[in-house]
């Protein structure tokens, strides 16, 4: 059985099913069903939860026992089996198929998978999920139906806005509903509840605030330390929220990877920053970066960002603004770098 992304908290709410499969190539949407697939597991009742991430090197087996042994206490479980390549290979697809004939009892399993292609959805193992799952496709929203999800979002927290000022919203995020997601995030934070106007809008998204994080991603491209610094002060000072900071910067980053890496392969630079959404001004700051920085100082920059990202949600031990500091101090070594 196959049910749109929109339709699953009605269903979670009438039935749990022992098998959900989630696939496609929209993260948030992703994201959300799979958050909202444990939610409802974890209210029932199924408080243990196990998870596999496969890869080339993963072991079948591990799944097959897993699925085998039964608790001594009754209790119930959550198995995840995620499969990000979206091709669980030979013995993978087989040990797919014989789970899917023999589901564990007192057990909600959740497979997820990208976008999976013809030639895939018609595999016996793919087949086989379609047969005993349900299954939930998370598909981009189409450009047309951009403003009026949005205008739904706004609604689940208790706003609302014009039809223009949510067209000028869709157009602001391009089809990304992560960004549309994180824009409508900020604001319900800055605006209470009711009709939002164009201005308030206009002035969340562009974001006209002295200090602001977008300005701090340009700093840390031009290696501008002594800018950067004084932004990094500021954004510290006003209490802006560290993981919105640290996501900022490692979106930046991961696109400079992109960019690096497609251009050393020898496609055209243009095409590169089109494809990034880099344009006017801001392509000359990127390709300034990529041309002082290696796609290996890139790769440790974003390794850096993990790293401080675990520090500001306590997992790891540190100072995470001054991390952040460390991480500009990267992009000017960068520049001395290429110098000598």
């Amino acid at each position: 059985m196959r049910i749109g992304s929109e339709q699953l908290s009605r269903h979670l709410q009438k039935q749990l099913a022992p098998l959900y499969t989630v696939f496609g190539d929209e993260l948030l949407l992703a994201i959300e069903a799979a958050d909202l697939i444990r939610a409802s597991a974890r209210q029932a009742g199924y408080s243990q939860r196990e998870v596999f991430t496969v890869d080339h090197h993963f072991n079948w087996a591990e799944v097959r026992q897993s699925s085998s042994n039964l608790s001594l206490f009754g209790e119930r479980r959550i198995i995840e089996i995620r499969i990000p390549s979206g091709k669980p290979g030979m013995q993978g697809g087989g040990a797919i198929e014989a789970y899917c004939r023999l589901l564990p009892p007192d057990t909600i399993t959740l497979v997820t998978l990208p976008k999976i292609d013809k030639q895939g959805s018609a595999a016996k193992w793919f087949q086989a999920l379609e047969k005993a799952s349900v299954m939930i496709p998370v598909f981009p929203v189409e450009r047309s139906r951009l403003p009026a999800w949005i205008g739904q979002r706004l609604e689940m927290q208790e706003q609302s806005a014009a039809p223009e000022t949510l067209q000028f919203l869709a157009d602001k995020v391009e089809g990304n509903l992560l960004a549309a997601h994180q824009e409508l995030k900020k604001l319900a934070l800055l605006y209470p509840t009711g009709i939002l106007s164009f201005d308030q809008v206009k002035d969340a998204v562009l974001d006209v605030a002295r200090y602001d994080v977008f300005k701090l991603s340009n700093a840390m491209m031009a290696a501008d330390t002594v800018r950067y610094t004084r932004i990094l002060e500021g954004l510290q000072g006003e209490g802006t929220a560290l993981p919105f900071v640290v996501a900022t910067l490692a979106g930046q980053i991961r696109s400079l990877i992109t960019i690096r890496k497609g251009r050393d392969s020898g496609k055209p630079l243009m095409q590169l920053m089109n494809q990034a959404r880099v344009w006017g001004d801001q392509q000359r700051v990127v390709e300034s970066a990529i041309n002082r920085i290696s796609a290996e100082q890139l790769v440790q920059a974003l390794l850096h960002t993990a790293k401080i990202d675990r520090i500001s949600k306590g997992v790891a031990q540190g100072d995470a603004w001054d991390e952040l500091l460390q991480l500009g101090l990267r992009f000017l070594a960068g520049k001395r770098h290429s110098v000598h």
